[in-house]
Parts: C-alpha cells; sequence; structure tokens
C-alpha cells in the first residue's frame, strides 16, 4: 500500500486520538485456570447479568492484537507460543514499528499505531486454528475462477480507472474491520457493545459502523436479499451468544490490519459466518468464529482473539477525506498516464 493510495487529506480523519491503551498479554486459556484459582484469593468475579438475566457484555472493547490472522509457515501446527516466544514476538513486532524512517510521511505508521500497540493474543501464533496450520484453506475449484476477476480488479484499483475502481474503505463505505468475522482494524480498532430486550448492537469506531443483531429467532432476509455485512441472527447457548450471518454479496472483504492480515482475501455470495461471544472475566471476551463458503475454499475455516475491555468513549470517525480527494487521485492517475505515453514516444523517436 503507496502513499499515492492515499490523499494526505484523508489522513486527517485519524487525528482524534483513540481511547485504546496497550492491552494486557494473557496467557492461553488451558493455564487461565490457575490464573482463577488464584485471582480468587484476593476477589471473585461474577459474570454480570442484564435485566433480562443474559450475560452482560455491554462497554468499550478493542480487538487490537499482534497475532497475525494466518500463521507463519514455519511455525507448522505449532498453535500456542511459550511465554519467553510470545515476549520475542511483541518484542521483534515493536522493533519493526519503530525501524520506519523519521522522514516517511505514510500515515500507516508507528505514530498511528501506537494507541492499538497490543500483545499476542492468548499466546496464539495465529488467529485462526483451524484447519490446524493456522491458516487459510486452498481455493475451491469455483474460486480459483474468481481469483483471476480479483487479480483483474486489484489492478483498476492500482491504475485509478475511475471512482468505483478504488475501495470501500478509501471511500468511506465500509472498512471491512465491521465483519463478520472481525479480525481488527489498522487502528483505532475499538468498538461498543450495547444490549437490549432481543437485541445484541456492535459499534465500531471504525468507519462508523453499526451490526445490529435480532435475538427473538426471527428468519434471516430472503435469500435474494445480500449486504455487505451480511444478515446477521443471534442467539444464546448458555453463557455463550451464538451469531449465525448470511446473505452477504460479492463486495464482503477481509481488511485486517496490513501488519497482519493479508488484503486479497474475498469471498462470495455463499459465505456463512458463525461467531460465539464468551465473557471470561472482567476485562476479557473470548471472540470465535467459523467460515464457511464452499465457493471459494475447500473447507471451512475456524479463528479466536481476545477483545479486552478498554476506557470510552469512541469518538467521531468522519471519515468523508477519500471521498473529496478521488479528483486529485483520479487526476493524478490519468498525469501518469500522460508522462508515461510520452516517454513511450520519445524512446521511439529516439530510437
Amino acid at each position: 500500500m503507496t502513499l499515492q493510495s492515499y490523499p494526505v487529506a484523508w489522513i486527517l480523519c485519524v487525528l482524534i486520538p483513540s481511547s485504546v491503551g496497550m492491552a494486557q498479554a494473557v496467557k492461553p486459556l488451558p493455564s487461565r485456570v490457575a490464573e482463577t484459582k488464584t485471582a480468587a484469593k484476593t476477589k471473585i468475579w461474577t459474570l454480570p447479568r442484564t435485566t433480562d438475566g443474559q450475560p452482560d457484555m455491554q462497554g468499550f472493547w478493542t480487538n487490537a492484537t499482534f497475532t497475525p490472522l494466518e500463521r507463519p509457515m514455519e511455525l507448522g501446527n505449532k498453535e500456542f507460543f511459550t511465554e519467553a516466544e510470545a515476549v520475542a514476538w511483541e518484542k521483534e513486532r515493536l522493533a519493526r514499528e519503530n525501524s520506519q524512517a523519521k522522514d516517511d510521511i505514510h500515515y500507516d505508521n508507528t505514530l498511528w499505531q501506537t494507541e492499538n500497540w497490543s500483545r499476542v493474543s492468548n499466546r496464539r501464533t495465529s488467529m485462526i486454528f483451524d484447519p490446524p496450520n493456522g491458516r487459510i484453506p486452498a481455493l475451491s475449484a469455483e474460486g480459483k475462477k474468481r481469483a483471476v476477476i480479483e487479480v483483474q480488479n486489484a489492478k483498476r484499483r492500482a491504475a485509478s480507472e475511475d471512482a468505483q475502481s478504488r475501495s470501500l474503505a478509501e471511500r468511506c463505505i465500509a472498512w471491512g474491520n465491521e465483519g463478520p468475522p472481525m479480525i481488527g482494524s489498522t487502528y483505532n480498532a475499538n468498538l461498543q457493545i450495547v444490549q437490549a430486550a432481543g437485541l445484541f448492537t456492535i459499534r465500531h469506531e471504525i468507519i462508523h459502523g453499526y451490526r445490529v443483531v435480532p435475538l427473538d429467532g426471527s428468519p434471516h432476509l430472503p435469500a435474494a436479499v445480500h449486504q455487505l455485512g451480511g444478515d446477521s441472527r443471534g442467539h444464546w447457548k448458555g453463557e455463550t451468544l451464538v451469531v449465525d450471518t448470511t446473505n452477504f454479496n460479492d463486495q464482503t472483504n477481509f481488511r485486517g490490519p496490513p501488519s497482519n492480515t493479508r488484503q486479497d482475501i474475498f469471498s462470495s455470495r455463499d459465505m456463512h459466518v458463525t461467531e460465539r461471544f464468551t465473557r471470561v472475566d472482567a476485562e476479557t471476551i473470548v471472540y470465535r468464529f467459523t467460515v464457511e463458503d464452499p465457493s471459494t475454499w475447500v473447507r471451512p475455516w475456524s479463528g479466536e482473539l481476545l477483545m479486552k475491555r478498554t476506557e470510552g468513549p469512541i469518538y467521531e470517525y468522519a471519515c468523508h477525506e477519500g471521498n473529496y480527494g478521488l479528483a486529485n487521485i483520479l487526476a493524478g492517475a490519468r498525469a501518469a498516464e500522460r508522462e508515461a505515453a510520452k516517454a513511450t514516444a520519445d524512446k521511439k523517436a529516439h530510437e
């Protein structure tokens, strides 16, 4: 991603500081039992409940993490880091963020990342834990055919052929972090959960997206209706909220942070996402998701990250600079084309 891809004016939309601080390192689920026993000696945590008796997850949370969506190939099936390995991984990531040249004015640098410096999520080597190699499965036959189209679309975006070819995030329509699945954002990875009778609402700071999940047993939208974020319906299974989402469209993407998520992941209208929210203590919600899309991948895949409590409120993310900058983006692309054409003509003239 280059500076030319983002007009300077759009950079201004992140000047409002985020409320996120550095999240605390968390140990793997198996070891949390010992931690809970230790904590119980000083204070016993009781799961709060809403007025209708359901687990209360209301408040402000962040899903920022250093944990990559996919596991590095060299780690194979290693699902968890040791404590020392997790510390080393965090140290390397911090060093990488701080190594950026001071005269590099790209918005996506350490100056914009410090608010979201979070630790390895539950010591996981990747968000994805199934398949066992921690990586997104291979494309299905239909997915391979559509991958060719995706490459063509990427070339159109790079060439800035028209306003519609630019990304949905740049045009301030949707960032991709709203999900599902929700795998974080480059910065300001903050969200607010509000519960009411029969409803579970998730509000994201970027790009001010809201997802209202009915819990009343109502059916999904008709099969012919497709939405960017799909159609979500939820129900409680014990202390866990299970959210089932269908009715996606072909523009849905998985735009997690470029530092830990591939930017070329696509899906189809057949995608089906199942999410599970489980509050395990005063500061943590375990968030798990499973993605199924036979029109894209040969098998389903599942992941996990931790949502950590943070202070509110969520500040306004007044995203509109990308749209204001479109005229200059397109004009710049046309100017570059003219220069390239002139250079080619001059070269031929001198041959």
